[in-house]
Formats: C-alpha cells, sequence, structure tokens
C-alpha cells in the first residue's frame, strides 16, 4: 500500500525541485500493550511521556504535499524482548533500529522507486 500511494504521489505531485522532509511525532498512549510504546521524549509532548514515535517522510513540491512513508520507532527494550514483540504482531524479522537508520532505510526506498526531489530536510536528531 505504501509504495501503491507513493506512485500515485509521484504521478500527482512529482516534480524535480521537490523536497522530501522527515520527522518523528509521538502518540501519546496510556497502556504498555502497543507495540513500541514506552516512556519516552516526545516533541508532541514536549517532554518524556508515555508513547510510541512514528517516523514519516513527506513529500512536499509547488503542486502540494502529502506523507508518502512512515515507520514504527521501535525502542532497544522491545526489540530485545521476544514474547513481548510477539504479544503485540511485531513481525520477527523487525529489529532495533536508531531514528536516523529508518529515515536512511525510507530514504532508500524512495530513491529506488525513482522518487524525483532535489532536497531533504529533517530535525537534527537526524544529523547535520
Amino acid at each position: 500500500m505504501r509504495d501503491d500511494l507513493r506512485s500515485y504521489v509521484v504521478d500527482h505531485l512529482g516534480q524535480q525541485d521537490a523536497i522530501l522532509v522527515i520527522d518523528e511525532t509521538g502518540f501519546l498512549k496510556k497502556g504498555m500493550h502497543s507495540a513500541g510504546v514506552q516512556r519516552q521524549y516526545s516533541g508532541t509532548a514536549g517532554r518524556i511521556e508515555n508513547c510510541q514515535i512514528g517516523v514519516f517522510m513527506a513529500y512536499v513540491s509547488d503542486l502540494g504535499h502529502t506523507l508518502v512513508d512512515r515507520e514504527l520507532y521501535l525502542p532497544k527494550e522491545w526489540a530485545s524482548d521476544a514474547d513481548r514483540c510477539k504479544a503485540a504482531k511485531i513481525p520477527d524479522d523487525v529489529s532495533f533500529a536508531t531514528k536516523p537508520v529508518i529515515a536512511g532505510k525510507m530514504l532508500e526506498r524512495a530513491l529506488q522507486a525513482g522518487v524525483p526531489f532535489s532536497w531533504i530536510t529533517a530535525d537534527e536528531v537526524y544529523g547535520n
């Protein structure tokens, strides 16, 4: 589905001078059973909270903007607990990856798909 959406976006919004925007957001949670949820810093809350973190890639051109990729950040504590991952239905092949590594995987998917862009911008957590 992600790949189909990306193709649709490129067909309708694609431009050579487009920009890819990478950033994460937090989803505040009350419980402890949702995949990846734990006490961690959330920019959404502006402090450490019980939450999930998602890394997102948006596509921006003169024709419009939309999200084209996303991936859930799975903290080390989750990735190293096979029983917890199984209970949350996290696939066996998912392992710990830092947010910059996740962003790199999303960028690689965009490059492999031939997404046209000239710039990438991201929050400081992704490097300089």
